[in-house]
């Protein structure tokens, strides 16, 4: 078992790293092109296991709370936001075509994207549709 004061420090890093992500999570609502979700989510994953209080607080915001909770309670992710994760990619895919992208970037970036629509779209709806 690690010494007490490594498992405070880590305790630290995660509330630390929970806030990073957060702030990235509110940076994507400004910003089409930086997700908000994965971010909130990872947040949310690193006060659950660092700051209840935090998690909490997280978990009942009006805004991040709901999908929050889909996720959390029945791994779920909502129409709405899958149709807004699709439309949000596709706009960054065709931006990269009209910017003349190479080929290869323009490969790899669809194999990314196929990966990670795949995985949003494979998810059930949850009880809130």
């Amino acid at each position: 078992m690690p010494p007490r004061s490594w498992q405070v420090d880590m305790q630290l890093i995660k509330v630390l790293l929970g806030g990073v992500f957060m702030i990235l999570g509110l940076v994507g609502l400004a910003l089409p092109v930086v997700p908000t979700t994965p971010f909130v989510l990872l947040a949310a994953g690193c006060f659950t296991r660092s700051s209840p209080r935090l998690h909490g607080w997280l978990a009942a915001h009006p805004v991040f709370g709901p999908p929050l909770r889909n996720w959390e309670e029945n791994g779920a992710i909502s129409r709405t936001a899958k149709r807004l994760a699709v439309v949000s990619i596709a706009a960054v895919l065709a931006a990269s075509v009209l910017l003349w992208l190479s080929w290869p970037w323009l490969l790899a970036q669809g194999a990314l994207i196929a990966v990670g629509c795949g995985f949003v779209l494979t998810r059930p709806d949850g009880p809130s549709g």
